[in-house]
């Protein structure tokens, strides 16, 4: 008996087409005859579903010549029917899905009124889908070369047909990127949302069902990947031509399928928001809350406006802002009650807004969603929504309590632990990432055998992201928008890298590789312009460095976890295409655990701060961050430096980093532990050297660690180059513990006392770690020249030039004023004292005389001189003292005149 995949692959499309098209039916009698209007989603909703019944019956046509069958088993006959019905099927494909999320988007467009933000992010997505579409359709339609080679049969001599599993396999991130983005770009309107219990359950199942079709297309993903991995198993080979013997139509069959299931439910869920106004016509109770009537306050008897059939009377027009979210009706019934000589409206105010709305007025979204069932308006238009004034203190949010942010600047050690764990989450999440895109990459190298040259290619590309990322779109969105946006911004960047992982290993392509590891280094130094200033200011600035070293610690024991779980576990078996491509699950596991973080940190409320508060406290310390050196201010003279710095120190990183590998192989040939071993090493070791500098801040000023950091990092460098054996290794890796606290140090010392510029400084220090990309093609050119350890005087020459930084630092007296940190270094909130008499206050001239445990003012203590604030506490420079005719010191009130 022969196998046979017909009777469930046509029964499951048939099912889902019907659905899907009584769906659509059942919008057109909600519009048509309820809502008595038809928008442009709904025109694009019915061409989605023409191209839809054209995509389903190509599917239904070719399973009836052959589809589901092994080649053996194909009447020759309908060979070339079968051809072109498959042709046909794979070029509708991505229309039908175009259509479909074009609509939805449109129909989030047409819900909005003053949502900027969320409109932007609309038209985004929008061009995403469209373009991306686009450039996917004509794909398909070119498979083949020439093109009718695509559905004759059999194939002609001298054509080439691209193997359709590859194509689709290859398009499925971008289906999944956009399927997210739909999902989630409700979220920030909906959660705003005051309404009655059972209105809040439905609205989220209505705007949640995009993520049956997310999970449809991870299950096509599956048997896509399955189909074609099995086909290799068969051929040998997963780049096909479509000739005969290839048994496609056996092995894709059920991918097919899938993908008929994908396009028919994403019809559905666009259609499910469009039923509302029909359902709300057939079971209004299903709609309305059963505590949706109206209750007067305790202590009020009953009047006139709680009886059913009576308009309540509107409270007079105020201004509505935008961003404030509207109340149930029986919360404004509170509201008016309460206050007894408010003015009143007539009752008829309460439809105001709806009777003055034009008919062809864009519909604002928390209407539509808080709609009655009012008969002869649109059914979507018809809220009855009064305007309520609020404190401007008070934001109302119905799902989650999101408070005001914090400022950073103002947080206690013991306050800012918090935040500081949540914001190193990420530090962990690119460590790891770091870890894994080396494997991976190194595994690509493998497999299609790239020269040295190529995979430094590889790795120059990726550092080329932070070249690019930091001045484009990082300063941008830190700057408008904050800390919390620019997180979100690099994890949503950084999880669409991810996803592109696929399609490189698919079509094993370098070129694909190539923007892969362009795209996910954009999306990490997005992410690591405002992770590493948000640790370094949030808390006293006195342990920016602590702070800094331990979360880059944690960083680098994700790059020690990542290379073990993958070689050990997720790379063991890696030695073709096909098990290459099935690690890009693991990759899949990262995008959607990034999407969920940035859904985390859009509600969690992380600390801020403003170019105000920053430059506030930077004044603070004015006359030592403005006293010149050569003629330039001494703050920009140390940034300038800093970044010289940042840019060598990250750019000899990479050079031993990438050049480990020869140089143990070369240097100890005979060890019983592989290359791979002593990195591991290597990378535990830098992980604790930089708990270790973390810990010698608490006796040490961070300007001596980097001196001597750089110092070691020069000399065991140029032993590298003089010893050989266990020697040499044992060199490298003391390279690795010297180097692992200099970055943390670097970027927290220059980012002192720069101000209102404070986020542009972290952009061009983050730039600086481009360094990465561009040095180690040096290091090889030496290398091939001179041998491995005599190449090594690049990377003596890369640390000798980063140390300029230090001893400039270290002898220069205006630079160790300006960057040695002071106790207690942080706004603080308010606070009035009684002036104490009596009491002979030190001059806050930089205290420090070495680490935190050296100080001689605790940092748990009130440190700051206490200031009588009763009349001039909003001064800028309250609290300031100046040397008294006496020779003592006294509190000054007033301000400083300008330096």
């Amino acid at each position: 008996m022969m196998d046979d995949r017909r009777p469930e692959v046509l029964v499951v499309s048939i099912v889902f087409f019907v659905l899907a098209s009584t769906f659509v039916a059942l919008r057109f009698i909600s519009r048509v005859f309820i809502v008595k209007r038809v928008g442009l989603h709904d025109y694009l909703m019915l061409l989605a579903w023409f191209i839809d019944f054209g995509f389903s019956f190509s599917l239904f046509y070719a399973t009836k010549k052959g589809l589901g069958l092994h080649d053996p088993d194909i009447d020759p006959n309908a060979r070339y029917s079968l051809n072109r019905a498959n042709y046909a099927f794979t070029v509708l494909y991505n229309p039908a899905l175009m259509a479909v999320k074009t609509s939805i988007l449109v129909f989030y467009l047409t819900l909005t009124q003053g949502e900027k933000v969320f409109r932007c992010a609309n038209y985004v997505t929008l061009f995403v889908v469209n373009a991306a579409g686009l450039a996917l359709t004509l794909v398909n339609v070119f498979q083949c070369r020439p093109v009718g080679a695509a559905f004759s049969y059999p194939l002609a001599p001298g054509a080439h047909c691209t193997d359709i599993l590859t194509l689709y396999l290859s398009s499925s991130p971008v289906n999944i990127i956009t399927d997210l983005a739909i999902l989630f770009l409700p979220n920030p309107i909906l959660t705003q949302m005051r309404l009655p219990r059972k209105q809040k359950f439905i609205l989220v199942i209505t705007f949640s069902f995009g993520f049956f079709v997310a999970v449809v297309d991870v299950i096509r993903i599956a048997y896509l990947q399955n189909a074609a991995t099995s086909r290799q198993v068969a051929l040998k080979e997963i780049h096909l031509q479509d000739s005969g013997g290839d048994d496609l139509n056996w092995y894709a069959s059920l991918s097919f399928m899938w993908s008929v299931v994908e396009v028919n439910v994403s019809v559905m869920c666009a259609c499910v928001p469009s039923l509302k106004p029909l359902v709300a016509r057939i079971i209004p109770k299903m709609i309305r809350d059963t505590d949706d009537s109206i209750t007067a306050p305790e202590g009020i008897p009953p009047g006139p406006l709680d009886r059913p059939g009576i308009a309540e009377p509107a409270e007079p027009a105020l201004p509505t802002l935008p961003t404030l979210p509207t109340l149930p009706a029986t919360e404004t019934r509170r509201r008016s009650k309460s206050g007894s000589n408010r003015n009143k409206s007539s009752p008829s105010a309460t439809d105001s807004n709806a009777s003055r709305r034009p008919a062809e007025a864009p519909i604002d979204m928390r209407e539509f969603l808080m709609n009655g069932d009012l008969p002869h308006q649109d059914a979507e238009v018809n809220t009855t929504v009064t305007t309520t004034s609020y404190p401007p203190s008070i934001t109302f949010f119905d799902f989650v309590n999101m408070k005001k942010p914090a400022n950073m600047l103002k947080l206690s050690n013991k306050e800012s632990i918090a935040p500081n764990l949540l914001t190193t989450i990420l530090f962990f999440l690119w460590g790891f990432a770091y870890g894994l895109l080396d494997i991976l990459n190194n595994q690509f190298q493998e497999i299609v055998r790239l020269d040295a040259w190529r995979s430094l290619g590889l790795n120059a590309v990726y550092f080329g992201g932070y070249f690019i990322g930091p001045p484009l779109v990082g300063r941008t969105v830190l700057k408008h928008w904050g800390f919390k946006s620019t997180f979100i911004t690099g994890l949503c960047i950084y999880a669409c890298g991810t996803l592109i992982f696929w399609p490189s290993a698919v079509l094993t392509s370098y070129s694909a590789f190539i923007v892969s590891n362009f795209i996910v280094g954009f999306g990490l130094a997005v992410l690591e312009t405002a992770a590493n200033p948000f640790i370094a200011l949030c808390g006293p600035l006195e342990n920016s460095e602590i702070r800094l070293n331990i979360s880059q610690g944690v960083q680098a024991v994700g790059s020690v976890v990542s290379p073990l779980l993958a070689k050990k576990v997720l790379f063991k078996k890696v030695t073709d295409v096909s098990t290459l491509v099935d690690v890009q699950w693991t990759y899949l596991g990262i995008a959607l655990f990034d999407v969920l973080l940035a859904v985390a940190f859009y509600y969690l409320p992380i600390p801020e701060a403003s170019d105000e508060d920053l430059q506030e406290l930077a004044n603070r310390r004015r006359s030592d961050n403005m006293t010149q050196v050569a003629g330039i201010p001494v703050v920009w003279l140390t940034l300038g430096l800093g970044i010289f710095s940042q840019f060598f120190y990250v750019a000899g990183q990479e050079v031993i980093s990438q050049s480990f590998y020869v140089f143990v192989d070369n240097a100890y040939p005979g060890s019983r532990l592989s290359s791979f071993d002593y990195l591991t090493i290597a990378h535990a070791i830098f992980a604790v050297g930089r708990f270790l500098a973390a810990f010698l801040q608490l006796f040490l000023k961070p300007r001596w660690i980097l001196l001597l950091s750089y110092i070691g990092m020069i000399v065991f460098s140029v032993l590298c180059m003089k010893t050989s054996g266990i020697a040499a290794v044992a060199m490298a890796l003391m390279v690795y513990l010297f180097e692992s606290g200099a970055f943390s140090i670097i970027f927290a010392i220059s980012l002192r006392g720069t101000g209102q510029h404070t986020k542009t400084a972290a952009s061009l220090l983050t730039t600086a770690i481009s360094g990465g990309s561009c040095l180690p093609f040096a290091q090889y050119a030496a290398q091939l020249a001179h041998g491995t350890s005599s190449s090594y005087s690049v990377l003596v020459a890369l640390f000798c030039a980063g140390a300029i930084f230090p001893i400039y630092l270290n002898i220069v007296p205006a630079a160790k004023k300006q960057v040695d940190p002071v106790p207690n270094e942080h706004l603080r909130r308010p606070r009035r004292h009684r002036p104490r008499p009596n009491v002979v206050q030190r001059e806050k001239e930089n205290p420090s005389v070495g680490g935190v445990y050296s100080r001689r003012r605790s940092v748990l203590s009130d440190l700051l001189p206490t200031v009588n604030l009763s009349d001039q506490s909003d001064l800028p420079n309250a609290g300031q003292k100046r040397p008294s005719a006496q020779g003592g010191l006294q509190h000054d009130l007033a301000p400083w005149p300008e330096n």
